[in-house]
């Protein structure tokens, strides 16, 4: 330990995690789920998925945004390959876990199959949703919607929400690809941690309150971000927009922060999870096909370029070996905020 970071290690993230979100009030199902995207988000480098996410769903839990014993419901299904789960107005995270076997059977039996899940409060990132079906050897998509916080291409006014896009495909003997990525400029936790900093932003991550240019991190997130490659982010944000909204009858990111009503808590909505099984598709040729594709991915890193992902990746054996460093400051705002020992 020094005076401005602690050294932990990945299992000592796990049980501060665990320990802060029971003290809050999650439920113990919830709390194994979330805590394990929290250690996902420091193993992998990435803090604003990381402890920091402590003190957004202790605010959740304490405005009521999220119901926090929540029990998702495996419903029956509409059509052989779509499952669904109702949340029940809990992090999405546990409703995941109850429909990922039910996903998992789908695919195998169909080829392609969809989970639709409904009435979660989105948590943190993606990826580990998308790399638990990849390491079953499927192929897999989830979006899902946010608040409104993200202005369209040519506009000032938020519409959209960070709506991220996951994607993965399994690699035999490899580390799997895997992006998971917002639609927006950057992922608004970025924004919050240089608040939190006092550091200024790029003038391309968002507008201030009246529209204008501004590097300040409050002003963007009183204001509008943006999205990312200009037209061209704003089409897949709109994409994701309806994917995770109106076609499963869920919120979109306007209705999702209408309903906040004001309180700041994490978005209330749906997400939807596509997952394909290349036997599905291919029979008996999958391995030889699935060993084809390694030819693209050979060809980039064969020039030094970096497969998206990859970092996530390779910072994985120095985390569960080597630990991480977290901010001391951000540990002692965690624990004023939820009561715990500074």
């Amino acid at each position: 330990m020094n005076d401005d970071r602690v050294h932990m290690t990945l299992d000592a993230v796990r049980a501060y995690a665990r320990a802060t979100l029971a003290r809050v009030g999650l439920a113990p199902a919830h709390v194994a789920a979330v805590a394990e995207t929290i250690v996902a988000g420091e193993r992998d480098g990435c803090g604003a998925h990381g402890l920091y996410r402590l003190l957004v769903a202790a605010h959740s839990v304490a405005c009521g945004v999220v119901v926090p014993d929540a029990v998702p419901v495996l419903l029956e299904p509409r059509a052989g390959g779509v499952v669904r789960v109702d949340g029940r107005g809990g992090f999405a995270q546990l409703a995941f876990d109850t429909g990922r076997d039910a996903l998992v059977d789908a695919a195998r039996a169909n080829g392609i199959a969809a989970l639709a899940i409904t009435n979660v409060v989105h948590f943190a990132a993606l990826w580990p949703e998308v790399e638990a079906l990849v390491d079953r050897g499927l192929v897999a998509l989830a979006v899902t919607a946010n608040h409104a916080w993200v202005a369209p291409a040519g506009g000032t006014r938020p519409v959209f929400g960070t709506n991220p896009i996951a994607f993965g495909w399994p690699r035999a003997g490899g580390v799997p690809f895997v992006f998971d990525f917002a639609t927006s400029a950057v992922a608004r936790g970025e924004i919050e941690l240089h608040r939190r900093a006092g550091t200024p932003v790029p003038a391309d991550w968002g507008h201030a309150p009246d529209g204008g240019d501004t590097t300040d991190p409050a002003e963007v997130l009183a204001g509008a971000m943006r999205t990312f490659g200009g037209h061209k982010g704003s089409a897949l944000a709109l994409m994701v927009e309806l994917l995770a909204g109106p076609l499963l009858g869920d919120l979109t990111s306007a209705e999702s922060i209408a309903w906040d009503a004001g309180r700041k808590g994490s978005p209330l909505g749906g997400e939807l999870i596509v997952a394909l099984d290349p036997a599905g598709f291919l029979g008996a040729g999958a391995a030889e096909q699935m060993a084809r594709a390694e030819s693209v991915f050979a060809a980039i890193e064969g020039q030094g370029a970096r497969v998206p992902g990859a970092r996530r990746h390779a910072l994985r054996p120095v985390s569960e070996s080597d630990g991480v460093w977290v901010s001391r400051a951000l540990l002692d705002d965690i624990d004023r905020t939820t009561g715990g020992t500074a």
